[in-house]
């Protein structure tokens, strides 16, 4: 009787040593997580404690995540509206400053004209701007209406590239155009494709110099174009960058530039179900679009 009175004490110490040290343990992780610490530890942790450990550890891990996450793009908005400010300033600084010079009482007939032009220039370009801006957050807010229809994208490319012939001949550049006929079409919404076409022939001629290369062919189950320019000064680096919203490097962007082109090109193409790639090869810039053909 005495030895198992013994051995209950003995069960009953060792019983309350563990719930002390237990209690303890709990104590150090409150202390912890008070603190601010991003991972919790016991001393002396049974499983189920270390399973609890485990969960409290991930939640902290969770929360580290997405803290940094949100001063990323707490950052990356701020830099946005210094890009946003910055890009309609100098439309409109320019719009003020010769709708200045047009209250002068000493210009000519031809003087006025011209700066009126100027002014329609640029308020044209401030608008194309805004609607850029516009589209763009449609477009990655999932808002923007996107048809499924079949595209035949030889006779889309093709008539873009005869109605931008007159700026191909007067910037000079050195042309090279090949594209394939008899091509299967594509899923996609034709304004879609329309607009993806036509900013990247806009982005190779306000960014190229000499050359520039269309071309358009089949590729397995794809029909692939590339949109191809001399990109004199272009980095790796500055290519890795720029599908990014509101791009400022001075090598991809001029005073008109807002970096919103190539942005909206690859959120269209992916919002239509294909794929946007850019590299940077022999001095020359290169976009590529791989488009899905149609299943038959």
């Amino acid at each position: 009787m005495l030895i198992l009175a013994a051995v209950l004490a003995l069960v009953c110490l060792v019983l309350a040593l563990r719930l002390y040290a237990l209690e303890r343990d709990i104590r150090i992780c409150a202390r912890q997580l008070r603190a601010g610490r991003t991972r919790v530890s016991m001393a002396a942790p049974n499983a189920a404690a270390e399973e609890l450990l485990t969960a409290i550890n991930g939640l902290l891990d969770l929360r580290e995540r997405e803290e940094g996450d949100y001063r990323r793009q707490e950052q990356a908005i701020r830099q946005q509206i210094a890009n946003v400010s910055h890009d309609l300033r100098t439309p409109l600084t320019s719009i003020l400053g010769y709708l200045q010079l047009l209250e002068g009482d000493g210009l000519t007939v031809e003087e006025r004209r011209e700066y009126l032009h100027i002014v329609q220039g640029r308020a044209r370009a401030l608008q194309s701007m805004i609607v850029s801006f516009y589209d763009l957050s449609r477009l990655e807010g999932g808002e923007y209406p996107l048809a499924r229809e079949r595209v035949d994208l030889y006779h889309v490319l093709s008539q873009l590239v005869a109605e931008f012939y007159n700026d191909f001949e007067g910037s000079g550049f050195d042309m090279t155009v090949e594209l394939r006929e008899g091509l299967p079409a594509v899923t996609a919404d034709p304004a879609g494709v329309l607009r993806v076409f036509t900013n990247l022939i806009r982005n190779a001629l306000e960014h190229g110099r000499t050359r520039m290369s269309i071309l358009l062919y089949q590729e397995g189950d794809e029909v692939v174009s590339i949109f191809a320019n001399d990109a004199p000064g272009l980095t790796p680096e500055d290519v890795e960058h720029v599908f990014d919203r509101f791009y400022t490097a001075d090598k991809m962007r001029t005073g008109q530039s807002t970096g919103l082109g190539l942005a909206i090109v690859k959120a269209l193409a992916e919002r239509m179900g294909h794929t946007v790639t850019a590299e940077l090869e022999d001095g020359l810039f290169q976009v590529t679009v791989r488009w899905q053909t149609m299943k038959q």
